[in-house]
């Protein structure tokens, strides 16, 4: 049983906690807390895995300096690279809606006699989700540019434009922050 938090902790807050994945005392920021304020489900801010949360860390305890190697592949600098892509990209963890976990996309074809593709939604989802993180790296960088502010609010214009596109996908999504928004919205 974990021991109880020295003050209570809501959604978003962030601790100290054993990390499930990493075997480390990472920093994770709670995703689930108990109506008394107790943490009951962490995500940790390493490596991005969810997890109960194990415990209160003494103070002091901290995750021990680790200096990656690219030798393994499951290394700690594949964890950080996914980590910095995570956090300088915009990107974070995105859900499908509870509905349609584990379905699947029929594509059938209009002319009689051709195959139908099949395709996992949750594959599908994660493309979706890869073509919005894309679209906000993007807009990331045409911000950053040392280009007219004229030229900026065209290329601005296109990106809501393929926003706006995609709100068809919306009802793929959990979490109604997570959805496309396009120029009218």
């Amino acid at each position: 049983m974990p021991d109880t938090p020295v003050r209570p902790f809501r959604a978003g807050d962030e601790l100290d906690d054993r990390c499930a994945a990493c075997k480390a005392v990472r920093r994770h920021k709670v995703i689930a807390a108990a109506a008394p304020g107790a943490p009951l489900r962490v995500v940790c801010g390493f490596c991005g895995s969810q997890h109960n949360y194990r415990g209160r860390i003494e103070e002091g305890e901290r995750a021990p300096m680790t200096f990656p190697t690219p030798e393994a592949p499951g290394s700690d600098l594949a964890v950080l690279l996914r980590r910095i892509l995570r956090e300088e990209g915009g990107w974070t963890p995105t859900a499908p809606a509870e509905k349609w976990r584990g379905g699947e996309i029929v594509f059938r074809p209009g002319k009689p006699g051709l195959q139908e593709k099949s395709l996992p939604i949750d594959t599908f989802f994660h493309k979706v989700v890869m073509v919005r993180n894309r679209l906000r790296v993007l807009e990331q960088q045409l911000n950053g540019l040392d280009v007219p502010e004229d030229v900026k609010i065209k290329m601005q214009a296109y990106i809501t434009a393929c926003y706006g596109s995609l709100t068809s996908f919306n009802i793929l999504f959990a979490d109604e922050a997570d959805r496309f928004h396009g120029a009218g919205e």
